[in-house]
């Protein structure tokens, strides 16, 4: 008999409300999102999914870049590194998944090229567990 096939989440929705709601629980109300907003706000992070590969038949191992834009190179900064604590962070179950290994890439300064505003990015791995159809 063969394995049933296997559903694997939405990686960028996952880490997206992982992210978000362990902002707010610091009481930190930067939105968080796969898209940059309209109009775009002074501070933000976006969640973009750039590759990874299936781990295993029921594991998938999401490469995502995260990118944190402040009014200021100071502001960028210490958001960014706040983001790269709680993502290095992030294991147990979660949003009907399970996240395990982390990997938290260096941080990039990366100014927006459209407007000149204050970024940075990072790199973000991470494993996540399907659900048997």
């Amino acid at each position: 008999m063969s394995a049933p096939p296997v559903l694997m989440p939405d990686a960028v929705a996952v880490v997206t409300g992982y992210l978000r709601a362990r902002l707010a629980a610091r009481g930190d109300t930067a939105p968080v999102g796969s898209r940059v907003p309209s109009p775009r706000p002074a501070r933000f992070v976006r969640i973009e999914r750039i590759g990874g590969p299936a781990s295993s038949p029921v594991t998938d191992r999401p490469r995502l870049d995260v990118h944190c834009w402040g009014a200021d190179e100071v502001s960028a900064h210490d958001l960014m590194q706040l983001c790269r604590a709680l993502l290095g962070a992030a294991r147990g179950a979660y949003s009907g998944t399970t996240l395990a290994r982390p990997a938290v890439g260096g941080p990039q300064w990366l100014p927006d090229p459209a407007s000149g505003q204050a970024r940075f990015a990072f790199t973000f791995d991470i494993t996540l567990r399907g659900t048997a159809l």
